[in-house]
């Protein structure tokens, strides 16, 4: 993900009528629970931000002021929340942020945001630009350095000690004067910290695997799964640890022992964030397919309608083939002009579009030169070479289609599907 142009002004929807199940027009990246409870805010690559009724199950605001994907939140006394962006900004929000402006923007950070921890009135975040920040109730904030590369996750541990993750693979506690401290290493990226009652930090990784570090720096290894590791969320009692991951499903591990409780099953698709509501069993998890759901993470089952991946037949006269291989676009892409504000513009009249001009969607600066022209050919050239080749600076994941018949059977839904 890389810095898109910042929106003209924000944007607040109020949405009573909207229902807990499908909301965000892109992946859910993050939640947050209110620290009484009651309250619930999810945020993804829609850039949006929405603040739920849990007793109503419906959302209250939709704001949208990020210039980009939300990546990060963290919850705040009183109900509010601070989100984070790939616009490298932080937002501190309200519990109801009618307005759709944020109390406190802090700016500083130049790469996307990827994490945030708030304690004691002090937030912490983690970024790509390779630093971990501290911000204070006032005053410029302190600037962690260290990791080599991407920070891509920030606790506080029970001492109040940040502590940070990053694609260097390294787990650093941060003194008060700056200096790091490596107390686990690992070689291969870690995407996720949690901090347990006890002063422990579990962490997760590209590798699948969920390890514990102690503030002695003494790892233990907690579970092994096979798909990377992206969000990890302990309950407050220290006795539930949830492991989301890129495979679809989340592993609930019973503490301190660290058996396998339950695999939670959704639909499939990545699940990128998780966390525990204040009654210590219900787990709130958000993911690729867009939704936000909810679970008794004890005993296994899903609270309210889990859907399947849908495998129902395209309408008629519409390429099966290639339904099939868009189905990876369609969290992102809308086929009718009219359909939910999503990550991604619209695809109405693709061919023969210029390329970034569908009005009121903020494109890259790449994308808004528009210098291509969507036909068969640059379509199929996108997903050749790559949207990070042909078109870069875009936000579109990176993705390729190497098998021909899975590409000319897209060039025909397209067709069809877009007309």
């Amino acid at each position: 993900m890389l810095r898109v142009l910042a929106f003209l002004a924000a944007l607040a929807v109020p949405a009573a009528a909207q229902d807990l199940a499908a909301v965000h027009g892109g992946p859910v990246r993050a939640l947050a629970v209110a620290p009484g409870g009651g309250a619930l805010a999810s945020a993804g690559f829609d850039q949006s931000v929405i603040f739920w009724d849990l007793a109503t199950g419906r959302a209250r605001t939709v704001v949208r002021w990020h210039a980009g994907a939300v990546n990060a939140l963290a919850a705040l006394p009183g109900g509010g929340v601070v989100s984070g962006g790939e616009d490298g900004r932080l937002a501190v929000w309200p519990a109801d942020p009618r307005d759709g402006r944020p109390l406190r923007v802090l700016e500083g950070h130049a790469g996307p945001v990827a994490g945030l921890a708030a304690r004691d009135g002090v937030i912490a975040s983690a970024a790509w630009d390779g630093t971990a920040r501290l911000w204070p109730a006032a005053g410029p904030p302190r600037v962690l350095e260290g990791h080599r590369g991407n920070v891509n996750a920030v606790v506080f541990r029970r001492d109040g000690t940040p502590v940070s993750a990053g694609f260097d693979g390294t787990v650093r506690a941060w003194a008060v004067d700056g200096v790091s401290e490596v107390i686990a290493e690992f070689g291969l990226p870690q995407n996720a910290l949690a901090a347990l009652p006890d002063g422990v930090i579990a962490v997760g990784g590209v590798d699948g695997a969920v390890r514990l570090v102690a503030p002695n720096g003494e790892v233990r290894d907690l579970h092994a799964g096979g798909r990377p590791v992206v969000a990890l969320a302990v309950n407050a009692a220290g006795t539930l640890l949830a492991a989301a991951s890129l495979g679809g499903s989340v592993a609930v591990l019973s503490l301190p022992g660290g058996r396998l409780v339950q695999t939670l099953q959704g639909p499939g698709t990545p699940v990128w964030s998780a966390a525990f509501d204040t009654d210590g069993r219900t787990l709130w998890t958000g993911g690729a397919d867009r939704r936000v759901r909810r679970w008794d993470a004890a005993a296994g089952r899903a609270l309210g309608p889990v859907e399947e991946a849908s495998e129902d037949a395209p309408a008629a006269g519409l390429d099966a083939h290639g339904a099939r291989v868009f189905r990876a676009c369609s969290a992102c892409h809308a086929l009718e002009a009219a359909g939910a504000n999503m990550a991604g513009p619209h695809l109405h009249g693709l061919f023969g579009r210029r390329m970034g001009s569908v009005p009121g969607y903020a494109y890259s600066d790449r994308l808004t030169r528009g210098d291509i022209v969507w036909t068969r050919e640059t379509v199929a050239d996108l997903f050749t070479r790559g949207p990070d080749v042909v078109t870069p600076g875009t936000r579109m994941p990176v993705q390729r289609l190497e098998n021909a018949e899975d590409m000319a059977a897209l060039l025909r839904f397209l067709e069809q599907a877009t007309r």
